[in-house]
């Protein structure tokens, strides 16, 4: 049995069912919990408030994982090319301030990571990156119909055609970092 370094990380890249059910499949990764980030509106908002663009917060995932098993710029590294980091407040069709790239950090040394991983990864990106480095403030949980949305509805349209795309990208571009 392995002693575990368990830490969290807080990602946005558009809609929270399609990041969740990538970092469902990484090795090392514990827990994915859909959630908002980042807002201005005080207490916890709703998934209808936040669709409205009006609150501030984008649609996030916050990550459980072993750093024994993968790291934090590993978990950068899958979260900024199975995402399009080069569009403004946008993921394919999603539209708005709640679809943006974006990464919370929780301290300084995730800021850190964040920036090196940016300059590293742009250099494959025709397009300048606009995700956004901002402090964790506050995560709120997103309602229970909203966590392992991709498990449990894989037919549904949306997750046949743009979450399952995202996933075959995932398994090309990332496979040994694969459970």
């Amino acid at each position: 049995m392995t002693n575990k370094n368990m830490q969290i990380a807080t990602l946005g890249g558009g809609c929270f069912w399609c990041t969740e059910a990538v970092f469902q499949e990484v090795k090392g990764v514990e827990k994915v919990v859909s959630g908002y980030a980042g807002g201005t509106v005080p207490g916890h908002p709703t998934y209808r408030e936040i669709c409205s663009g009006l609150t501030g917060h984008a649609e996030v995932i916050q990550i459980t994982f072993d750093a024994n098993i993968i790291s934090y710029e590993d978990i950068l590294v899958v979260f900024m090319t199975t995402h399009d980091p080069t569009t403004l407040n946008q993921q394919g069709a999603d539209k708005g301030t709640q679809y943006r790239s974006v990464i919370f950090y929780h301290n300084e040394e995730q800021k850190n990571i964040a920036e090196v991983v940016i300059k590293e990864v742009a250099k494959f990106y025709e397009k300048p990156i606009v995700t956004e480095i901002s402090p964790l403030e506050t995560f709120y949980e997103a309602e229970k119909e909203h966590q392992n949305y991709y498990r449990n509805n894989p037919t549904q349209g949306y997750c046949s055609f743009v979450i399952s795309p995202k996933l075959t990208r995932l398994r090309k571009l990332h496979a040994e970092k694969l459970k």
